[in-house]
């Protein structure tokens, strides 16, 4: 059974649509869209900040979604992929985003649509990533423009699986 939580009066507010691994742990001020899935050890803490997650958000295993108290909630967008081991701190991810796996993206950055966070960059505090690019590194740079292959082919393509397989968790 997930750890949902309220925190200081705050409920996480979950759609029906949405899977929660038996093992992921979610509270306080966290607001998800339809069709997301919280995959096994991830965490989502909403208890200084709120959360705001858009459609079609999948939080893979062991990411961690957080805020920081007083200064910067975090806002997701929707068709937003946050790999394995993702930290997502403080910080605005517009829609149709891949975060790589292992990635950090700190305080106060924003992420523009159609971009992708490499694995394992650090996007550091006050960065803004340009739409249609891919960053990469530590710290976090421009490294390319993205094609609409990329966009069509990696971004929508794993936001839509991830509705898939957690389908399979459902049935």
């Amino acid at each position: 059974m997930p750890i949902i939580k309220p925190v200081n009066g705050k409920e996480p507010q979950i759609p029906s649509d949405c899977y929660v691994a038996e093992n992921a742990t979610i509270v306080g001020d966290v607001t998800m869209g339809n069709q997301c899935s919280v995959w096994f050890n991830a965490v989502i803490r909403g208890d200084v900040h709120f959360i705001k997650m858009g459609n079609k958000v999948n939080v893979q295993d062991g990411a961690i979604i957080h805020a920081t108290y007083q200064k910067a909630a975090t806002t997701i967008g929707n068709n937003v992929s946050i790999g394995h081991n993702a930290i997502v701190h403080g910080c605005t991810i517009q829609d149709d985003v891949l975060v790589g796996m292992g990635s950090i993206i700190m305080d106060n950055c924003i992420v523009e649509r159609n971009s992708i966070i490499a694995a394992g960059a650090v996007v550091t505090e006050n960065t803004i990533v340009e739409s249609g690019s891919i960053y990469a590194g530590v710290p976090a740079r421009k490294i390319k423009d993205i094609s609409e292959e990329l966009i069509s082919g990696e971004i929508h393509r794993i936001a839509n699986n991830y509705v898939k397989y957690s389908s399979w968790f459902t049935s």
